[in-house]
């Protein structure tokens, strides 16, 4: 019966370490960053009405990565001040496929991956190990690209395993990408959602439009 018992305390000890291993393992695998930049012609004035220092914007978001699979996991919490909405966004390299899951609709859309844009798994990995020690990156610039609402996906298991656990059980729609802008680009239409969100050295606010 003691060795019963001591094999039994044993497998528990195992047990648990294994589990600690596991979670510790999950937790460091996912990052809490920002990013600072500076939105196009926001400046600070002092009080002789001269242009000083730039003004800052923050976006913060949790990103995990998976390399073997060369998946990227995106979640930009509700901003603080920035005309943004919450959402996660999965990006699929070896579907090359993004997905934008807006959190205040509830709704997906996906559109083909802009690898100009979104950095591969590798790299990206490497930027924010590098900045680990750190919490955001400097000085940097917003690009924005504007997509407007296409077809509606019935399907979203042919997607992928990653998209489908995202987008499953909500109204799916496919995206068309207009010209990537950097420079002012004003939201055009009342029926349009703002996305700002990082996943390279630059910001990008990607606003998706209905027609």
């Amino acid at each position: 019966m003691c060795f019963g018992l001591a094999f039994m305390l044993a497998v528990v000890i195992l047990g648990g370490a294994y589990l600690y291993k596991y979670f510790a393992f999950q937790e460091s695998g996912v990052y809490f960053c920002g990013i600072k930049y500076i939105e196009d012609g926001l400046s600070l004035t002092d009080a002789e009405g001269g242009v000083s220092a730039p003004r800052y914007q923050i976006i913060e978001e949790n990103i995990q990565i998976l390399q073997e699979e060369d998946v990227e996991f995106i979640s930009v919490p509700v901003p603080e001040f920035a005309d943004s909405d919450p959402a996660d966004i999965v990006h699929d390299f070896p579907r090359r496929l993004t997905a934008y899951l807006d959190l205040s609709l509830d709704k997906c859309y996906v559109i083909p991956l802009n690898v100009s844009v979104v950095m591969p798994p590798k790299n990206f990995l490497e930027l924010l190990i590098n900045i680990k020690a750190g919490t955001y990156l400097p000085q940097s610039y917003l690009i924005h690209e504007q997509m407007i609402v296409t077809d509606r996906i019935e399907n979203v298991d042919q997607l992928g395993v990653f998209i489908y656990r995202l987008c499953h059980g909500k109204e799916t729609y496919k995206l068309q990408r207009k010209e990537t802008l950097k420079g002012i680009q004003k939201r055009e239409a009342n029926n349009c959602r703002i996305i700002r969100h990082f996943e390279n050295r630059f910001a990008v606010e990607t606003i998706i439009c209905e027609e």
